[in-house]
C-alpha cells in the first residue's frame, strides 16, 4: 500500500481498547470486548448484586410509593405486585434468559419475528424504551441519592439548594466506574448489596418487633382496613386497580438478562449451547426476586402500620423515604445516618446495572444496523456518550425524582410485556400449549398494567418517544453517513467461480455487472454488444458477467457467497446475494484482486432516471446509483489508485 496508518495515540488506544467487530469474527460488545471463556466470568451470585443495585434500591422509596397509592392497603397491593412478579414476571424472563443467553433479551426474540426495514425500526422502538428505562435508573436513582442525601438531619442546612449538582456528580462518579473497568463495577456492587441489605434486615426486624409489641397496632389497621373497604374481595379489587402505580418494583429483570454474558457457567459451556450459563442466569433472577418479594412485603407491611399517614405525604419525613425514617426513629440516628449513607450508595450505584445493561444491549443492535460509528463498540467511548445523555435529561428534569418515574415505570413494563410476548411466540413455536395460554395470561396482564399506567402518566410515553426519535434520527444520519463503507466482512466463492477467476488472471480481466431480467441468450448477447459499443471494445476480449440478487436491504454487514455458472452454453456468470448492490460489488473486485494480484475492470451502464432519487433507492433498498456508489465504495476501501479497481460506465 502507498500509504501507512500513522499509530495511534496512548488516549485513542485507551479509548478503543477491547474494540470488537461483531460482524466479522463474531464478536461480543458490552463490558468486555470479548466474552469471556467460561470459567474467567463471575459468580452468578456476583452478577445478581450487580442487578441487585437496581432491583434492590427500590427498596428506598417503594414502600412510600404503596403507601400513597393504596393507603391501609398497601400490604395487600404489595403482596398482589410479588404474586405478578413471581408467577408472572419471572417465568417470563427464566424463559429469556432460555431462549437468548448472549444477553440479547427479549428485544432479538422479537427481532427475529420480522425483516427488511419494518424490523430494524421496531428493534430501534423497543430500543428507544430501552434506553428510557435504563437511562433513567441512572438519572432517577441519583436523583434520589442526592434528596437522601440533602433530607439527611445533619446535612440539610449545609446541601440545601445544591440537589443538581450533587446528582449530576454521582452520574459523572458513575460514569468514572465503568470507564476504569468493569470488574471494578462488579466489587463495588457486591459491597454495597451485602451492606444495604444487611442493614435492611435490621430495620425489618426492628419494626416487626415494634408491631409484635404493641399488639394494637395490628388490631387497628385491621379495623380500619374493615371500615374503610368491607371485605376482603373489594380490597384484592382495589388493590388491582392500584397495581400499575406500583410497577417500579418490577424493575431489574431486563438488565438481569442484559449482563447475563458474564455469569461464569460451566466448564464446558459453548457459545452454541451455555447450558451452565442459562441454568445459573435462572438462579440469579429466582433469588433476586424471591429477596426481593420478602423485603416488601415486610416493609411495606411495617411502614403502612408504623408511620403515620400524613409523614408520607409531599413534605412529610418519610416521603420516598419510609425504611430511613423507620431507622431513625427506632433505631437512632446513629444508624440512621448510617443506613442513610447505604441507601445514598446503593440508589447511586443502581445505576451501574443500568450501565451494565446499555453497554451490553446497545452496541449489539445499531453498529450491525450501520445506525451507530464503528467506535460505538468499544466500551469507554460509549459509557462517555451514556454519561452525557443523563446530564442532559437529569438538567431537563431539574434532578427531580417524581418528574421521572412515570417514564421510568413506562419503559419497565414495555420492555416486561415485550418479553411477555416474545416468550408466548416461542411457545407456540415450540408447540408448548400449556406454557402459550401460561404466558399468553401473563401479557395480557402486563399489557392491561402498561397501558393504565400510560392513561394515567402519559409523560412516560412521551419522554419515551423522545428518546425513540432520537435512536432513530441518530440511527438514519449514522447509516447514511456509512453509506459508502465496504459492508461485506467476508467473500467465500464455490469452485466453479475460483475457475472462472483463474481462468481469467491470465488475460485483462474484464466483468459486466448485470442486473438480472429473464436470463435468456439475447438478453447476455445484447448486453456484451452494448458494453462494447459504449467503451469501443475490440470483440476478441471477453467477460465475465457479475448478477447481484438483493436479499434484506436493511442489512448492514455481512458475508458475502459467490456462485459461478455458465448459462446458455457459452455466459460465465458469478452470482450473488447481498444487502447491497454496489457494496457486493467492490468486495468481489477487491477479494479478485487480492487473490490474482491483477487489477479487475468492471463496466457499467448509466442508471436512467433523477441521481437523488437513484440514491435514496440505493439507501432504502440497496440498488439504484449503482456505479458511481461503487467507485466510491472502492475510493474509500481502497486510498491507493494504483491498486483500486477500475470501474467504467458508458
Amino acid at each position: 500500500m502507498a500509504t501507512t496508518e500513522r499509530p495511534p495515540s496512548r488516549m485513542r488506544a485507551w479509548m478503543l481498547e477491547g474494540l470488537s467487530d461483531m460482524g466479522r469474527n463474531g464478536g461480543h460488545t458490552g463490558p468486555h470486548a470479548e466474552p469471556e471463556p467460561p470459567h474467567q466470568g463471575q459468580r452468578w451470585w456476583r452478577v445478581m448484586c450487580l442487578t441487585g443495585v437496581d432491583y434492590f434500591s427500590t427498596l428506598g422509596y417503594q414502600p412510600g410509593i404503596a403507601a400513597l397509592a393504596a393507603g391501609l392497603l398497601s400490604p395487600v397491593a404489595t403482596i398482589v405486585l410479588v404474586i405478578v412478579t413471581l408467577a408472572g414476571a419471572l417465568p417470563v424472563y427464566r424463559r429469556v434468559a432460555e431462549e437468548s443467553p448472549h444477553g440479547e433479551g427479549s428485544i432479538a426474540m422479537l427481532e427475529r419475528l420480522l425483516s427488511f426495514w419494518q424490523g430494524k425500526l421496531f428493534v430501534l422502538t423497543l430500543l428507544g424504551f430501552a434506553a428510557t428505562d435504563f437511562l433513567i435508573t441512572i438519572t432517577l436513582s441519583a436523583a434520589d441519592a442526592s434528596t437522601h442525601l440533602v433530607e439527611n438531619p445533619h446535612l440539610t442546612d449545609l446541601l440545601q439548594g445544591k440537589q443538581m449538582l450533587i446528582t449530576l456528580f454521582l452520574v459523572a462518579l458513575l460514569g468514572a466506574v465503568f470507564l476504569k473497568g468493569f470488574l471494578e463495577a462488579v466489587g463495588v456492587a457486591v459491597a454495597l448489596v451485602g451492606v444495604y441489605l444487611a442493614l435492611n434486615v435490621v430495620v425489618v426486624l426492628d419494626g416487626l418487633w415494634h408491631v409484635i409489641t404493641a399488639g394494637h397496632v395490628v388490631t387497628d389497621w385491621t379495623s380500619a382496613l374493615t371500615t374503610e373497604h368491607g371485605n376482603v374481595f373489594v380490597m384484592v379489587g382495589v388493590a388491582l386497580i392500584v397495581f400499575p402505580k406500583l410497577a417500579l418494583g418490577l424493575s431489574g429483570f431486563e438488565t438481569g438478562v442484559a449482563v447475563m454474558p458474564h455469569v461464569r457457567g460451566d466448564e464446558g459451556d459453548t457459545e452454541e449451547r451455555p447450558a451452565g450459563r442459562i441454568r445459573d442466569t435462572k438462579k440469579l433472577l429466582t433469588t433476586a426476586a424471591l429477596i426481593m418479594s420478602c423485603f416488601l412485603i415486610a416493609t411495606s407491611f411495617i411502614t403502612t402500620l408504623l408511620i403515620p399517614e400524613n409523614e408520607f405525604k409531599p413534605g412529610g419525613k418519610a416521603n420516598g423515604r419510609a425504611l430511613a425514617y423507620m431507622a431513625h426513629q427506632y433505631l437512632g440516628s446513629a444508624f440512621g445516618t448510617v443506613y442513610d449513607i447505604s441507601t445514598i450508595a446503593i440508589l447511586w450505584f443502581a445505576g451501574a446495572s443500568a450501565m451494565a445493561g446499555l453497554l451490553n444491549l446497545m452496541p449489539r443492535y445499531l453498529p450491525r444496523y450501520g445506525m451507530a460509528p464503528h467506535w460505538a463498540r468499544a466500551v469507554r467511548p460509549m459509557v462517555i456518550v451514556f454519561t452525557l445523555v443523563a446530564f442532559l435529561v437529569t438538567w431537563i428534569f431539574d434532578a427531580n425524582v417524581d418528574k421521572q418515574g412515570g417514564a421510568y415505570a413506562t419503559g419497565v413494563l414495555v420492555l416486561i410485556s415485550s418479553a411477555a410476548i416474545a416468550v408466548t411466540i416461542a411457545s407456540r413455536k415450540a408447540r408448548q400449549r400449556g406454557w402459550t395460554i401460561g404466558f399468553g395470561i401473563i401479557s395480557a396482564v402486563f399489557l392491561y398494567t402498561t397501558v393504565v399506567n400510560v392513561i394515567e402518566r402519559p409523560d412516560g410515553v412521551k419522554i419515551g418517544a423522545c428518546f425513540i426519535a432520537g435512536i432513530i434520527l441518530v440511527s438514519l444520519l449514522s447509516r447514511l453517513a456509512r453509506a459508502f463503507e465496504l459492508r461485506v466482512t467476508s467473500v467465500a466463492m464455490d469452485p466453479m467461480a475460483e475457475r472462472f477467476v483463474r481462468d481469467m488472471a491470465s488475460r485483462r480481466m474484464r466483468f459486466i455487472a448485470n442486473d438480472p431480467g429473464h436470463r435468456d441468450k439475447a438478453e447476455y448477447r445484447d448486453k456484451i454488444e452494448q458494453i462494447r459499443a459504449d467503451n469501443d471494445m475490440p470483440e476478441q476480449d471477453d467477460f465475465v458477467f457479475v448478477e447481484v440478487t438483493v436479499t434484506d436491504p436493511s442489512e448492514f454487514e455481512a458475508c458475502l457467497t459467490v456462485r459461478g455458472e455458465v448459462l446458455h452454453g457459452r455466459y460465465r456468470i458469478l452470482a450473488v446475494e447481498s444487502a447491497s448492490i454496489p457494496n457486493a460489488l467492490a468486495a468481489l473486485l477487491l477479494h479478485v484482486r487480492d487473490l490474482t494480484g491483477r487489477t479487475p475492470h468492471i463496466y457499467f451502464e448509466w442508471t436512467e432516471g433523477n441521481p437523488f432519487r437513484n440514491f435514496l433507492r440505493f439507501f432504502l433498498f440497496g440498488q439504484g446509483e449503482v456505479a458511481p456508489v461503487t467507485r466510491e465504495v472502492l475510493r474509500e476501501a481502497e486510498p491507493d489508485r494504483e491498486r483500486r479497481p477500475r470501474v467504467h460506465t458508458g
